[in-house]
This record gives structure tokens, sequence and C-alpha cells, in this order.
């Protein structure tokens, strides 16, 4: 058993931290929505601050929604950081800037810490079911001490490099899962204002070359109007603005990122930034004056 924190207990949080404590951890909690009541009826301990969070515990969880909040959160008024006693550990599963990750790590190091970066993918569906991909940047001595809590909460888990490699990898992702679901948002308004039944070319695209999760989990979506998130269109324009700023920085044109993000805009301006990022079909089908039936 091993004395854990976790700051964030979201859509995406409370299942992870739920895990742990179902693997017999002893968990520290914090969130500035409030600790879910499921969470300390099954044995965790709700703290008022990051502060008093870390000091519990000797790994730290953070799963908060920007870097302004992974930052307030580390180093803020009673952050982590006030209660940091050399030798813990702070894993970052948040999606946030590469580049600053970099700059956290490095003043978590300073006072004697390690530091992961374990940005995941696999929504809430992985999240409940302990399957989330799990993209890390850290040394190797340190991933090793950490990948078994990992293991609890996802299957996929790749030691990308050191610190920002993780979250690099997860603005890769995004840059693809957003595209993807671009792709199956025009296909499958072409196929229904062409007079087809959606379903049916869903289902038969799914046995070729074009099928994918995002065709499979979110096609169906699509066809059916579910778009309670999920992952919702306003953080994946947060991690699109990621990959937009890296790639101005690094002098890289990513036109189908621009697009994708721009549709997801157009959502957002409509009133769906808090809708499931599947709801990107929206702004095409405004585009084609036809919606997906």
């Amino acid at each position: 058993m091993q004395r854990i924190g976790f700051i964030g207990l979201g859509i995406m949080g409370k299942p992870m931290a739920q895990h742990l404590i179902n693997a017999g951890h002893q968990l520290f909690l914090h969130s500035r929505s409030g600790v879910p009541a499921e969470l300390t009826a099954s044995g965790g301990t709700a703290c008022d601050t990051p502060q008093a969070v870390a000091q519990h515990a000797d790994i730290i969880i953070t799963m908060v929604p920007d870097t302004p909040d992974v930052e307030r959160v580390l180093f803020g008024d009673r952050g982590i950081a006030q209660s940091l006693s050399a030798g813990k550990i702070i894993i970052d599963m948040s999606s946030i800037s590469p580049i600053e990750t970099k700059l956290f790590a490095n003043r978590v190091n300073k006072l004697g810490c390690e530091y992961v970066d374990a940005p995941v993918s696999g929504g809430e569906v992985g999240a409940k079911n302990a399957a989330l991909t799990i993209m890390v940047g850290a040394t190797e001595a340190t991933f090793n001490k950490v990948q078994p809590l990992l293991a609890l909460m996802g299957k996929n888990i790749t030691l990308v490099g050191g610190n920002g490699d993780g979250q690099t990898c997860k603005v890769c992702n995004q840059i693809i899962v957003a595209l993807n679901i671009e792709a199956v948002s025009e296909a499958l308004v072409f196929a229904s204002k062409a007079g087809a039944d959606p379903a049916k070319v869903r289902q038969a695209l799914m046995g070729g070359f074009a099928a994918s999760r995002i065709l499979e989990v979110h096609g169906e979506r699509m066809i059916k109007r579910t778009f309670d998130p999920g992952f919702r269109i306003e953080l994946h324009q947060k991690d699109l603005n990621l990959a937009l700023q890296g790639a101005r920085a690094m002098g890289v044109s990513l036109p189908n990122t621009a697009t994708a993000q721009e549709l997801f805009n157009a959502c957002a301006a409509d009133g769906g930034a808090k809708s499931d990022h599947s709801a990107m079909v929206k702004a095409l089908e405004r585009l084609a004056n036809h919606r997906v039936a």
C-alpha cells in the first residue's frame, strides 16, 4: 500500500482515483469542485488544499484541465510545492504545454523531488475501464517506480522519453484524433446528403481499411446524436492550441490541424463548447445545410 495524493476529480480523475483505492492504496484527495462522496465512502481522505495532499502523500497525481491549473496546483498559494520533501514524486496526468512541463519539472527537481508527465488518451470510457493509453515523460528509474500505479489506470503505457516528451506525444495524439473526427464527419455528412443510410455506411466501412476507433465510437455518436461528453470540445480546442503554438514556434505547418480547430471554434461559437468533440459534425452539417440522419 502506498500513500497517494490525487488532485482533480472530474470526469477522468474520479474513476482513475477509484481504481487506486480499489487496489488498496491510501488516497488523499482534493478537487476544486469538491471530493466526490463515493471516493470518501471507499476509503479516500478529503483534503482542503493541494498543500495538505502533499503533506500526507509520497506520490502526488494531478489531473486538471490546463497548463495554468497545473501551475496553480503545484506552485500557487497552498500548492503542492509548499509541502514537498525530498524523494516525493509528482505525476501530472493532465494534458498541458510540453514547454511549460519542462519548466515545472526543473522546479520540482530543484526541491529534490521527481517529476513525471503522463498524459492519457481513452476518454471517460478508458478511465472507467482502467484502459487508458498513458504517454510518459520521465527518467527510466522514475518510470520504473511509478509504472505499477499507472498500470492500475491504463493498459498501453509507454515511456516516450524525458520530461515534456509525454506531453508532446499527447499533442500528437490530439492532432490525429481531431483530424479523424473531421474525416468521419465529412464522410457521414456526404453519405447522408447523398441519400444513403449513414448507419449502414458506417457498418460497411468498419470492415475495411477506413475502420478506426473514431469511426466506431464517434461515428455512432454522430448518427445517434449522443453528444454528452466524453471529451469536451473546449478541451480539444485547448490541446490544438498547444499544437498550433508549438508549430508556430518551430516553423512547422499544420494546415489540417488549423482547419479542425476552426471547425471546433465554430461549434463553440454556436454554444457547443461543452459538447463531446464528436459534435464537430454539427459545423459540417451547417456548411452542408444537412443533418446526418
